[in-house]
């Protein structure tokens, strides 16, 4: 393939900053960095690079040489927007542990307008509902339910499954509509992960972008058939998904971390009571309504880029 969005000092330049504001949108659950592809236009080429990421390639480097394997790969363009999305989660790893930690409830309602929109965005996939599309909805659902209420956050990370985590989460990059950052939240490291990149934990970055790489060499090619020939069941069951993680996201809830036995969910009154601190209801509404006419916003933008 021609490798046009590199081919010229601006261009190398712009494809950093769609890196940058994938890792961004990534570092944010509700929002997907697929998506954010989508808009900037690079979406085909990077899913065209990333399945070109097999040892088949290797053939190009005994027959061409190192010039004509970074060709077929697109290295530029991949090396470039990996640049952009690492610079972009090291920018917002501060940001969003400093919200988590003393404006809980309120960046958890950001998230949930995100979630509710992004979900609402997944919906217009699936043009029919029939049975099958049904099912895979509340299977959906029920697996983001289940998650939530097994709690994997209070249990310890182990570098196996900080791997796991890696491998599933990084798919989301190359799916328009669901979030990496959900993913880890809904797994329990989403944090955990963001702590480790604000102090630059080695051990926990390495293993972590390990299973992000075998995600990708892994799942591109199986996600891209299964979307190629079951896309609105595809949609039905990651709908959802999406759309049951309203409940972890909930904005008055204590946490194992917070001295509760298991995760409460709370009401305002019941909030404010327990943690002396305001429910803030009036702040929560109003970012719930930005998250998601934000989402809106991008999406709109996306398909007169589409």
């Amino acid at each position: 393939m021609q490798n046009s969005s590199t081919s010229t000092g601006k261009g190398k330049l712009g494809v950093f900053f769609k890196g940058m504001a994938m890792g961004i949108a990534d570092s944010v659950p509700g929002v997907s960095g697929g998506t954010i592809a989508v808009m900037a236009g690079i979406y085909e080429e990077l899913i065209h690079s990333l399945k070109n990421l097999n040892p088949v390639s290797l053939w190009s480097y005994r027959k061409n040489g190192l010039k004509g394997f970074w060709h077929s790969i697109n290295g530029n363009f991949l090396v470039l927007l990996l640049l952009g999305i690492i610079t972009a989660l090291f920018i917002s790893a501060n940001t969003v542990l400093y919200l988590l930690e003393f404006h809980y409830p309120k960046l958890m309602a950001f998230f949930c307008g995100l979630v509710l929109a992004s979900s609402w965005v997944l919906l217009r996939h699936v043009p029919s509902w029939k049975l099958p599309q049904g099912l895979l909805f509340v299977l959906g659902a029920g697996i983001t339910l289940l998650i939530a209420f097994i709690n994997p956050m209070a249990a310890q990370v182990s570098y196996w499954y900080l791997f796991l985590c890696g491998a599933i989460a990084i798919c989301a990059m190359i799916l328009p509509g669901i979030s990496g950052a959900f993913l880890l939240l809904l797994l329990g490291v989403y944090d955990f992960v963001l702590s480790a990149l604000r102090g630059l934990d080695f051990a926990v970055i390495v293993v972590f972008a390990s299973g992000c790489a075998l995600g990708l060499l892994s799942f591109s090619h199986l996600l891209s058939w299964t979307f190629a020939h079951y896309r609105d069941r595809a949609y039905a069951f990651l709908t959802g998904m999406l759309l049951a993680s309203v409940v972890v996201l909930w904005p008055w809830k204590l946490t194992p971390e917070q001295g509760a036995l298991g995760v409460q969910y709370l009401s305002p009154a019941a909030y404010s009571a327990q943690t002396q601190a305001s429910a803030t209801v009036l702040s929560v509404v109003v970012l719930l309504l930005f998250g998601f006419a934000l989402v809106l916003f991008f999406e709109r933008i996306g398909r007169k880029h589409a």
